[in-house]
């Protein structure tokens, strides 16, 4: 799934929030997207998913402009308490996405308990959201997000309210959903060390208003990641002060 912006602009009155983003995510790129706090990150990602309607250019998809919700399209949210239902199981929230696609209950559920597992909460499927920690409810949304397998996967911030070391296990778990399943990323996030760690390519806005992109940086770092050797490379560093000296401007 190839994302394109062109010339996208965002406005909410006479604000102008994004300015002349254009932009080519190839199919399997793990995009992330850094800027400073009210530059419109947020709104980025919600006009790319079709929540919000561009004022100026065209968001596509392989071609084909957005004009709404793809079915092809799952989201991520940083607050994962409310993106939950606590009335339901977690095995029934991970599943929720499957009944407009028509599988019967049981196939639901055993799709459900697969991807469950494969997010380290195997054994889990039968509590309710309430009883987890903040960290296994992020694998919650995220087992909830991959269970249609879906094309382009849209995260904003979805570990920013999560400790460190949680944060850093959700991360991997990225990585390796990444790996395996080639799906096209965009990830946004506030956190520059973070882009620098989990991104192929990082894309950073200027601070509002009328925000724009004033870097667009490959990621190239020997290796498999992890989370200790690959903070301490020269490559990273160097890569983390570069995308730091475009946030600060």
């Amino acid at each position: 799934m190839t994302l394109r912006l062109d010339s996208l602009g965002q406005r909410y009155g006479d604000q102008r929030v994004l300015h002349d983003i254009t932009l080519t995510v190839p199919d399997g790129q793990l995009l992330c997207v850094v800027g400073p706090s009210g530059c419109g990150k947020s709104t980025l990602l919600r006009t790319v998913a079709g929540l919000q309607p561009a004022r100026e250019g065209t968001v596509t998809f392989d071609g084909t402009p957005v004009t709404g919700v793809p079915d092809h399209l799952a989201v991520v949210f940083q607050d994962y308490g409310r993106s939950l239902f606590p009335w339901l199981t977690v095995r029934d929230n991970v599943a929720l996405p499957l009944r407009r696609r028509g599988l019967a209950r049981a196939e639901r559920r055993a799709e459900a308990e697969r991807i469950l597992e494969r997010v380290g909460l195997d054994g889990a499927g039968r509590r309710h959201p309430w009883q987890l920690s903040g960290g296994m409810q992020q694998r919650v949304a995220i087992a909830r997000a991959l269970v249609c397998r879906p094309s382009l996967l849209l995260m904003d911030e979805p570990f920013g309210s999560l400790d460190a070391q949680t944060r850093e296990d959700l991360e991997d778990l990225l990585l390796e959903v990444h790996r395996t399943d080639g799906t096209t990323i965009v990830f946004v996030t506030h956190d520059i060390d973070e882009s620098v760690y989990v991104g192929d390519r990082v894309v950073v806005l200027s601070p509002g208003p009328a925000s724009r992109i004033v870097l667009d940086l490959p990621v190239e770092l020997p290796g498999k990641r992890d989370q200790i050797g690959t903070r301490g490379l020269p490559e990273f560093v160097a890569l983390r002060a570069e995308v730091g000296r475009a946030v600060r401007g």
